[in-house]
């Protein structure tokens, strides 16, 4: 049964896709009324996106896949605790020190040194955080940074 894991892993995502773009329609209407842009507009996009790709992992799958043992699979577990930790962290430590974090976690396990991952993680989390609430008027979690 060739392609079986991936198949699985396709069916497995099309039901995220679905219950992630369902979850998106949910938002109530921004005030105002109706745009043609609202808060639900990247993840229904984000949310076809991946319908379009676990269509195609169940289609045609990959006859020879290998899933990671070892290593791989220790680090893709580092790596998905790393991001169940920061969606957790996300509202009491605010984007820029959750971020900041996450992204220098995920770059030092990636072969970075320490101080260049996080400085990496700190210097990407500032010019998101400021292109998102300045640029997009879009506000992010401040966190323990939050001036009140």
């Amino acid at each position: 049964m060739t392609g079986a894991g991936d198949r699985i892993l396709g069916l497995g995502l099309l039901v995220l896709a679905v219950a992630y773009g369902w979850a998106a329609q949910q938002w109530p209407e921004p005030f105002g009324g109706a745009e043609g842009v609202g808060p639900e507009t990247f993840p229904t996009i984000l949310s076809v996106v991946l319908v379009a790709g676990s269509l195609y992992l169940m289609i045609k799958p990959d006859p020879d896949a290998h899933w990671p043992v070892g290593k791989s699979l220790l680090e893709l577990m580092i790596s998905l605790v790393v991001l169940v930790v920061y969606t957790l962290l996300l509202e009491p430590l605010g984007f820029v020190i959750s971020t900041t974090l996450a992204v220098g976690t995920l770059s030092w396990r990636m072969g970075g040194s320490p101080l260049r991952a996080f400085l990496t993680g700190l210097i990407s989390a500032v010019v998101v955080f400021l292109l998102f609430n300045y640029g997009l008027d879009l506000s992010l979690p401040g966190g323990l940074l939050e001036v009140n």
